[in-house]
């Protein structure tokens, strides 16, 4: 469900205008969060790592509006529920796309979760839902704690989703640390809310260990 924002009342209106029609609209910033006790925790409960943290990051995205408005056409709507898309490994290399349900709990997301990728990995096809909006595209590079990261654009596709992307996480002293690149279309939200959303991610984090 999603409702159509009035721009001319919108305390965005002047960035949203600046921004919407840029040739490039998406910004990136590339972080590094604490890990250290979420994965301590993962790792004693068994329990699937990245699931967790994709329910942790819907569970934080979907209570700031900014990551959840969506440019359609010269209308901006903002949606009351967005769920994860990721890409999905599959044994030869190659990826495909798989999709998650929001769940108020942990135990049923990962159970869900899983079901979803077995599915997805079993028909080993490349489907991504193009014709939807009411998601967040993620994605995972376990193979490199990247510091930076740009993503393949098609400039012709009107796309407002945010992308948010894990990298491999590394020993810093005493702690284990993830890199996590957050890109948004600079009409729809700005650095202020990444750096919410990141300060949200990393208490959640910690509440959940």
């Amino acid at each position: 469900m999603s409702k159509k924002i009035d721009i001319n009342e919108w305390n965005r209106k002047a960035q949203f205008l600046f921004y919407k029609d840029f040739d490039q609209p998406f910004f990136n910033i590339t972080a590094t969060i604490d890990i250290t006790n979420l994965l301590s925790s993962c790792k004693r409960k068994d329990i699937s790592f990245f699931l967790t943290c994709l329910f942790l990051s819907q569970k934080v995205i979907n209570k700031i509006d900014s990551f959840r408005y969506r440019i359609q056409g010269e209308d901006v709507v903002l949606y009351e529920n967005v769920e994860a898309g990721s890409t999905i490994l599959f044994d030869d290399n190659t990826f495909g796309f798989c999709y998650f349900k929001n769940y108020s709990g942990i135990e049923e997301y990962i159970m869900k979760g899983e079901e979803q990728i077995q599915k997805a990995k079993a028909k080993k096809a490349f489907l991504p839902e193009d014709f939807r909006d009411d998601l967040i595209h993620y994605s995972v590079v376990p193979w490199i704690s990247f510091t930076s990261l740009q993503h393949a654009r098609d400039s012709k596709f009107q796309d407002s989703i945010p992308k948010i992307v894990f990298g491999k996480y590394f020993k810093e002293g005493d702690a284990v640390k993830m890199p996590i690149s957050i890109s948004g279309h600079h009409a729809l939200l700005d650095g202020y809310h990444v750096g919410v959303y990141l300060d949200e991610l990393a208490l959640v984090m910690n509440d959940f260990a």
